[in-house]
């Protein structure tokens, strides 16, 4: 593979930088503070044809790799809109993925066109509050009647639930006790959110406010046989077709959050005069950031590598998920400093980086832990036994 970007990225970084470029830190302030969806952001990348760029050509979408995905977002996140700009599109771009694979063709050109012109926004309904990250062992069931499903259960943390109309939802179809493993027997729907139907509760929480999270209340909600997808009982098995690219355009966005935290903070240094010199001339300020920029210079090399190695049908396991761990790591790391580089300054609003401080903690959280991810190298690279 090679590390010097192509004419073809170029343009995409310039293409996306330019919409993205037209929403400013009071546009994300605004929507932080008013716990406001962005949708004329959203409307924007969709009417630059940026929700497709995964999707296949035939429906809509630019037919494009993960590589040229992450590269998007990485662009979309940079410049200011934090994990709330990619937040308001990422589903677009991994969600679907179980249409365009185990799909009709019926389904494929009901629903992709919908998901990228922006007339249709979709959230994920798979976490439940007693299984976590342990998805075998959801409870939700959609119970076999005539022409469909009844669906009765509980999601937690579906974002956009406020603003979506469809929802991807993993349901058993099948007790789990009546499985030969415990991964058998779920099934995947993409649906109507019809919330007169549906009750879709806000989470309050600790950042990106502009995008809702939700506790999500499923009670005899019928689903149509036309909206499953693929085989019944083979959901869990599609959504893991998903995992990797999932994990490489995060590490992508988090890793943008850090590198507008570091430009803010870097610029702040330079500009900052304390006891007659900017504060960047002193090697107390420079020297964290430079790390800084070492760590997030290396996080994106893996997830370049990660996004070259799946777009090229080779195994990618290991580098998508290091690259999300360094990625959310570095973000982090550099976000904080960011703060400290500001100092009281780093407090207030106005400069901007206490809220990507904020939104980049979930990165290390979400979609998949820190220990989890370390489990798996143990296991998958290192040949260590399972440990839990």
């Amino acid at each position: 593979m090679s590390f010097e970007e192509t004419e073809d990225h170029r343009a995409i970084r310039d293409a996306v930088a330019a919409v993205v470029q037209q929403f400013d830190d009071h546009y994300w302030s605004m929507k932080e503070e008013k716990a406001e969806f962005p949708f004329e952001f959203h409307q924007a990348m969709a009417d630059g044809g940026w929700l497709g760029i995964t999707m296949p050509e035939e429906y809509g979408g630019a037919g494009l790799g993960v590589t040229e995905a992450a590269i998007m977002m990485n662009e979309a996140c940079k410049h200011g809109g934090g994990s709330a700009a990619v937040s308001s599109i990422h589903i677009n771009l991994f969600g679907p993925h179980p249409i365009v694979v185990f799909g009709t063709e019926e389904q494929k050109k009901r629903w992709i066109p919908k998901l990228v012109s922006g007339e249709d926004k979709v959230c994920f309904g798979v976490t439940e509050p007693d299984a976590g990250l342990d998805t075998t062992r959801i409870t939700t069931f959609a119970k076999k009647v005539e022409g469909g499903y009844i669906v009765n259960g509980r999601k937690f943390w579906t974002s956009t639930g406020q603003v979506a109309n469809k929802i991807m939802l993993l349901a058993r179809t099948t007790p789990i006790e009546e499985c030969k493993k415990p991964s058998d027997g779920m099934s995947i729907f993409y649906t109507d959110l019809d919330k007169t139907k549906i009750e879709v509760k806000r989470i309050p929480k600790m950042g990106r406010a502009a995008v809702d999270s939700n506790a999500t209340f499923i009670d005899n909600y019928f689903v149509p046989d036309e909206d499953l997808i693929g085989e019944e009982g083979k959901g869990f098995s599609y959504i893991l077709h998903s995992l990797n690219p999932e994990r490489i355009l995060v590490a992508a966005e988090a890793i943008a959050i850090g590198q507008d935290a570091l430009s803010r903070a870097a610029s702040y240094a330079q500009d900052r005069v304390v006891f007659g010199r900017p504060i960047g001339q002193n090697q107390g300020i420079q020297h964290p950031l430079a790390e800084n920029w070492i760590d997030l210079e290396s996080a994106l090399n893996m997830t370049m590598k990660a996004a070259w190695l799946y777009d090229n049908d080779r195994h990618c396991g290991a580098e998508a998920n290091a690259a999300k761990f360094l990625g959310a790591r570095a973000a982090h790391r550099a976000c904080e400093q960011a703060v400290f580089t500001h100092g009281g300054l780093g407090y207030a609003k106005e400069y901007q980086v206490e809220r990507l401080l904020r939104e980049v903690i979930v990165f290390r959280i979400a979609p998949v832990t820190e220990q989890l991810i370390l489990s798996y190298i143990a296991e998958r690279v290192l040949g260590q036994k399972k440990s839990y």
